[in-house]
């Protein structure tokens, strides 16, 4: 789903709001997890997961074309970890790998 999908579902299920303000609340909610992270905060969202930053260091790596060695300067990456509610409705009991029914 992409965000513009994101507003409609919510705009469909809240006809009382008009879409440019559930576009508006969709983008300050996005904005603020950005800006939250740009800090270095975390951002913990119960029952659905946690955003937090996570340092990389400065190594040495390979350009895979050429082989040459290059150096890769430090960086810090975002990183979400799935809440437990979350984990627990992904893997409701379905199973979504072979299917194992006997014929």
């Amino acid at each position: 789903m992409i965000k513009s999908e994101l507003i409609l579902r919510l705009a469909e299920a809240n006809p009382h709001l008009f879409q440019r303000d559930v576009e508006r609340i969709v983008t300050t909610v996005f904005e603020e997890i950005s800006a939250a992270l740009a800090r270095g905060d975390r951002v913990e969202l119960r029952g659905f997961g946690a955003f937090s930053v996570k340092q990389r260091p400065a190594r040495t790596g390979r350009n895979p074309r050429t082989g040459a060695t290059v150096q890769v300067t430090e960086k810090r990456v975002p990183f979400f970890k799935t809440g437990k509610e979350l984990r627990e409705r992904l893997n409701d009991g379905t199973d979504h790998g072979e299917d194992d029914e006997e014929v």
